[in-house]
């Protein structure tokens, strides 16, 4: 597939909310593990605790690779520029936290804030369902991809 083969999409409205429905619940994620916002560790903190052995002993690239998706994934789908491409990093993403860390803690997320509770992963299944649906759809309308590919 080409570069216009991922860039391509319809001008539907669907893809443009979930794409900014997506952006805005996983922005704030990034922003945490890039900028140290929102009571994030900030980019050295996460790396060194994704990285290291007494964290998540991921290898450093995949450990890049991990926080990257989470804080340019949210704004390539912001803008709709490479929806596809933002929106398979963050189904990546999703798919490792389900596999690493919230799977074995069930389904349902902690609504009562018990302590000592984990968070299921009910919503790594709603993103990852909509990453799906933007890497079907493209970024459809108001988005750069649109924009570059539009034909008439």
């Amino acid at each position: 597939m080409n570069i216009k083969g991922v860039l391509n999409t319809k001008g539907g409205w669907t893809p443009l909310v979930l794409r900014l429905g997506l952006a805005v619940a996983i922005f704030p994620h990034g922003a945490q593990k890039v900028l140290g916002w929102f009571g994030g560790g900030g980019f050295s903190n996460t790396m060194q605790y994704f990285s290291s052995p007494d964290g998540m002993a991921l290898p450093v690239a995949i450990a890049f690779l991990a926080i990257m998706a989470e804080f340019l994934g949210p704004l390539l789908l912001a803008t709709g520029f490479a929806t596809r491409i933002g929106a398979f990093a963050i189904g990546c993403n999703m798919v490792a936290a389900i596999a690493m860390v919230h799977g074995k803690n069930g389904f349902f997320m902690n609504w009562h804030n018990n302590p000592g509770a984990m968070e299921g992963f009910e919503y790594h299944i709603l993103a990852l369902a909509i990453a799906l649906g933007l890497i079907i759809a493209g970024g459809g309308r108001l988005s750069i991809d649109r924009a570059l590919t539009k034909t008439s």
